[in-house]
């Protein structure tokens, strides 16, 4: 069962920063304490499937994402839908990596290729509805429809998990690596808020500087408790042996990293600068869900053709056109002009990538650790999305306060803020100041993509082969 995922919540995002009255800063932490969480626990999330029986953690896992988007839909301040935000990404880290393992568990070889197809079809149906749907729910009910619509979904998942699916385990799963996920976590959490703190505290601030060593720090810890579980650990470093796998890994952080960023960033630009309404905004992203969608099974048929290293050069490439474009198209033009032709090329690049990406990674870690891989390979997307929103941030304040002569620090932040959550009487030279913001963010973002692409063409085996 689909929910409404991060793309909606940034579509609502302009809308929630305006009535909740919160700076850049802390909207920030709307996206990222949630993908904090999953991104630290779904690989847990995982291992507790199999050790503790798949549908009995995808129940818990729901409930947990129910009441929390609950706690969402009702927050009265920024700080409580934060929270409720993290506890939401705690569910989705426990019923994400379960409720494949779960339809693999409850059906024969014959019936098992139907099920996922349907899994993966609500997946993509959701992803190319949710946006529009977002933006409609944002201007015509509220924002907080966008979380109280998970409720009935989550029922509804519940519902046929009981009834249909059998429960299920693994005899030989692993202890859960509680170790590593909590200093990974703790780690992510102090880089994330070390550099979402930039704008505001400025890049020497003792505060912010403490932060980032004590993140890195406890990265460096995580990896060494990685390295001392062995096959125990959530990620085995092991795999890493494999000059593909390290080469995917790599080219997934740099073009999630790119992308994450892009569909944060891009709304606000869509709503305070071309003056699109919730629903437009929701709806500009439409053409590249449908990409994303049809766009899959084809590439996957050019992978067996022309192999994974030609492919994960090309698209990533073509996907940082598409960014580049939208660095120096104007948002005020018509959408058909503007907009579309680098939504287009972002999709295309995206959908030419993706394929060759997953069936590389698994390919290279082999049958025995293809579960795991594809996980780290997952986690790691989700983690180059939360490190996009904060350091992308940190540029944006960074161009901003540049283009704004005259101005503190403070003052610079305080500009930008009313800019972003669309406050009455924004001075145009800040309007302005913002707008060539966002395009350095999106030249950032597009250079990620294209060396993304250059990894592939130089870390790739040109056969396709496992390169360990």
């Amino acid at each position: 069962m689909a929910f409404l995922d991060s793309s909606v919540v940034n579509i609502a995002l302009p809308a929630i920063q305006h009535k909740l009255h919160s700076d850049a800063a802390a909207t920030q932490w709307i996206v990222n304490a949630y993908m904090l969480l999953l991104s630290a626990l779904v690989l847990i999330g995982g291992s507790a499937a199999d050790l503790y029986g798949r549908r009995r953690i995808f129940v818990l896992g729901i409930a947990v994402f129910a009441a929390a988007s609950i706690a969402c839909g009702l927050s009265p301040n920024i700080e409580t839908l934060i929270v409720s935000r993290a506890v939401q990404g705690v569910g989705a880290a426990l019923l994400t990596p379960s409720s494949l393992a779960m339809l693999g568990a409850t059906f024969d070889e014959h019936e098992r290729s139907q099920a996922i197809g349907i899994w993966a079809g609500a997946g993509a149906l959701m992803l190319a509805a949710g946006p529009p749907l977002g933006g409609w729910l944002v201007d015509q009910v509220s924002w907080r429809a966008i979380f109280l619509l998970n409720v009935p979904l989550a029922l509804a998942a519940t519902g046929l998990a009981l009834r249909f699916a059998c429960e299920s385990s693994d005899p030989h799963a692993k202890q859960l690596d509680w170790s590593g996920a909590v200093t990974v976590a703790i780690g992510l959490a102090a880089i994330t808020w070390g550099l979402s703190a930039i704008p505001a505290a400025g890049v020497r601030d003792k505060t912010v500087l403490a932060a980032l060593g004590a993140g890195t720090g406890f990265v460096a810890l995580f990896v060494a408790i990685e390295a001392r579980l062995h096959e125990w650990a959530m990620m085995p470093l092991g795999l890493y042996r494999s000059r593909n796998f390290s080469t995917t890994n790599a080219l997934t952080l740099l073009l999630y990293f790119a992308l994450g960023g892009a569909l944060y960033y891009l709304p606000f630009g869509l709503i305070r600068l071309g003056g699109y309404s919730a629903t437009q905004a929701g709806s500009a992203l439409l053409p590249f869900a449908l990409i994303m969608g049809f766009g899959a099974s084809f590439a996957g048929s050019l992978t067996d053709r022309l192999g994974p290293r030609l492919l994960l050069t090309i698209g990533p490439i073509i996907a940082g056109c598409g960014l580049a474009l939208l660095a120096v198209v104007d948002l005020r033009q018509p959408f058909w002009v503007g907009v579309l032709p680098s939504i287009v090329l972002l999709g295309v690049g995206m959908s030419i990538t993706v394929p060759p990406l997953t069936s590389t990674v698994m390919a290279a870690a082999g049958k025995v650790h293809a579960g795991i891989a594809s996980g780290v390979n997952n986690a790691v997307a989700r983690i180059a999305g939360l490190l996009a929103v904060a350091a992308l941030g940190a540029v944006l304040f960074a161009s901003f306060s540049h283009d704004l002569v005259g101005t503190t620090p403070s003052q610079a932040n305080e500009a930008m803020n009313a800019v972003m959550s669309g406050q009455s009487g924004v001075q145009e030279q800040a309007a302005a100041a913002f707008e060539r913001a966002l395009r350095t963010v999106m030249l950032v973002t597009a250079a990620c993509a294209a060396l993304a692409g250059l990894i592939g063409w130089l870390g790739i085996e040109p056969n396709g082969a496992d390169g360990s």
